[in-house]
């Protein structure tokens, strides 16, 4: 399998592409910047991409003036119009192993876990893995997990909001989760609001 440097002009991107990646774009163009082009576009004899839309649409906002490519001269049409859904599809279906998340996340700066949407706990704050026994019962404690997905100017309220209720946290049903805890303070007040309104 040959990595060949590409024009970028020369890349064509398929017409009928059924993928969304506009919202992707400014991430991969940061990790571009950060790590290099590590993953080349796939394109077909054609010079059409097959996989790589998101990676070229990131490489022409960085003004990147050529870009590794795999020719993927050995398949058929068919099998290039099966192999570009398939590409998208197999990514879908994996799934985050939140404990090893956490420490991974743990285990950056915080500025970089930011710039790819990675929720850190907050500072001097760890998550306790969801296996970690409870002192008074010696019973795994239910814990679930939830992601969210902030625009920064949301980001800025809803850290706001878990600052305001830090010291105003009743009731923690032993969830070691600072972060976790304020957030449930938030709702819990917001809900208590809403029914004497």
């Amino acid at each position: 399998m040959d990595v060949k440097l590409f024009h970028l002009d020369e890349l064509k991107p398929y017409e009928n592409n059924p993928r969304r990646n506009d919202r992707a774009v400014e991430a991969v163009a940061k990790s571009i910047e950060q790590f290099g082009f590590k993953v080349p576009i796939v394109i077909d004899a054609d010079k059409v991409i097959v996989c790589g839309h998101t990676r070229y649409k990131a490489a022409q906002k960085l003004n990147l003036k050529s870009v590794p490519c795999i020719v993927a001269d050995d398949l058929t049409p068919k099998q290039v119009r099966a192999f570009r859904l398939a590409d998208n599809k197999t990514a879908e279906l994996a799934t985050w192993d939140f404990e090893k998340l956490t420490a991974e996340l743990n285990s950056l700066t915080s500025e970089l876990a930011d710039e790819f949407s990675f929720d850190l706990p907050t500072q001097n704050e760890s998550i306790s893995p969801v296996t970690e026994l409870s002192p008074s019962t010696k019973q795994k404690p239910e814990y679930e997990t939830i992601k969210f997905v902030f625009a920064r100017e949301q980001k800025k309220i809803v850290d706001e909001a878990l600052k305001a209720v830090d010291d105003q946290i009743q009731e923690t049903f032993g969830n070691p989760n600072k972060t976790g805890n304020a957030l449930y303070e938030v709702v819990r007040q917001w809900v208590e609001l809403k029914k004497s309104s």
